[in-house]
């Protein structure tokens, strides 16, 4: 059975990933998306459970870098929120952790060097602020999916899937 891919369509791109509108209340980059139902971000969490299975993953368009990286941050968040005892500390972790120093592509510790083109030195910036607001919007939502239960524990349905490496990477440095 192949991966899941995004249907979404770009009208602008960051290096060789899409510029997505997305529906946030995060200042970036990113065009707002008012009346879209479904952005990158939905469509990321939708597909994460099947995705995260994946050793490999064709890309097919700008769009899929977009959705390899929001799927490698999620899990990020669910090991930090395998941790948190409720939502408010859940929320706290999901902004240190979008705030955290992270790589972009072409810094070496990125881990899909070879799959995402390194930006020109006017969209590195750009691109750290595209990221930064997708960091945060992802971690809010992914939160909510998590402690979105009766006793406002954390839902094992989500956090199961903590310890999965979609691709075999990771965004954390080895050992973390």
């Amino acid at each position: 059975m192949p991966a899941y891919h995004s249907q979404l369509k770009h009208n602008a791109c960051l290096g060789n990933m899409a510029l997505l509108p997305i529906r946030t209340q995060f200042r970036g980059p990113a065009p707002t998306a008012g009346n879209i139902d479904n952005d990158i971000i939905d469509e990321s969490l939708y597909f994460f459970k099947a995705n995260v299975f994946f050793r490999t993953y064709e890309i097919k368009s700008e769009v899929d870098r977009v959705l390899i990286y929001i799927t490698l941050y999620i899990t990020e968040c669910l090991k930090k929120l395998q941790r948190c005892a409720n939502k408010n500390q859940g929320q706290q972790e999901m902004y240190s952790l979008a705030i955290s120093k992270f790589d972009i592509p072409g810094d070496a510790g990125f881990p899909l060097n070879a799959v995402y083109a390194k930006p020109t030195a006017t969209e590195a910036e750009q691109l750290k602020q595209y990221f930064l607001q997708l960091r945060h919007e992802t971690g809010s939502r992914v939160c909510e999916k998590v402690f979105n239960t009766e006793d406002g524990k954390p839902n094992k349905w989500w956090i199961c899937f903590a310890k999965k490496k979609f691709m075999e990477k990771s965004l954390s440095g080895p050992g973390q």
